[in-house]
């Protein structure tokens, strides 16, 4: 299995795992080097090259123990969104408490196992906004987990794009799993070219991605329709606000330090 390592400062490690979550990765495990540096371990899949990560810091493949590289999945445990709302790690058993609504969710090599603030985020305002029928487009849909979960809330059809090919195969498995097969189709296609609109947008990706796709974002926002984003810092995301003029800001929900905004 095909590692990926990226050295960092050690002021920069929080930036630059912020920068992997954005790649799609599920999990980053730091190491200290010195008193300065430390290193990023992660995994993009065992095709993914020197072209797929477009990063400023040091990066390099190393090959290593597949068992070893899945270590981290002996530590998950089921992640509570809400008080009655579990994202389930697929291998992790769980007795759910009368009333629990519970998504069991596969990451593979993709992002979306539901623990990072801004899927949670997301899953939340995601809860709040669908209605029963409603179409939904989760943009860079990684797991499929907040287009699963919209169709589990009484969405009635969703669809998941996202640029990594892994995502095809883990969201379709997680729909079935979910028994949501029917409701959920999922691609590669590129945001420029998925046609149509959506009552519900969701876009979880990093601050210069949303305001890349910025146009295409309000392009498939049906009229009437809201557009979640997270991804965000708390602090940081006036700018792609700006972006997405006219949409205007209905609610913003904070978590460690992330925001997901609701625009209309």
């Amino acid at each position: 299995m095909r590692q990926l390592v990226v050295t960092v400062p050690v002021a920069e490690a929080e930036l630059a795992s912020d920068a992997l979550w954005g790649l799609g990765v599920v999990a980053v495990e730091e190491r200290a080097m010195d008193d300065d540096t430390v290193e990023l371990w992660t995994s993009l899949g065992d095709e993914a090259t020197d072209s797929d990560v477009q990063l400023p810091w040091p990066v390099r493949f190393v090959e290593v123990d597949a068992a070893v590289a899945d270590t981290w999945r002996e530590f998950a445990q089921p992640i509570w969104v809400e008080p009655d709302l579990v994202v389930r790690p697929a291998w992790v058993p769980f007795d759910a408490p009368e009333g629990v609504m519970v998504l069991h969710i596969e990451p593979g090599a993709t992002f979306g196992m539901g623990d990072h603030p801004t899927t949670m985020l997301t899953l939340q305002a995601a809860r709040r906004l669908v209605t029963p029928g409603c179409s939904v487009l989760d943009v860079g849909c990684g797991s499929g987990v907040l287009a699963i979960g919209a169709c589990v809330f009484g969405a009635g059809h969703a669809v998941g794009v996202d640029i990594a090919p892994a995502a095809v195969p883990i969201t379709l498995a997680n729909a079935e799993a979910n028994g949501v097969a029917a409701q959920v189709e999922v691609s590669t296609t590129d945001l420029a070219d998925v046609e149509g609109t959506f009552d519900l947008v969701l876009a979880n990706i990093l601050a210069p991605t949303l305001v890349a796709l910025s146009a295409d974002l309000q392009r498939v926002v049906a009229p009437g329709g809201a557009l979640v984003i997270s991804g965000i810092l708390t602090e940081a995301h006036a700018h792609v606000l700006e972006a997405l003029q006219p949409l205007r800001v209905v609610a913003t929900d904070e978590l460690n330090g992330w925001a997901a905004v609701t625009l209309r």
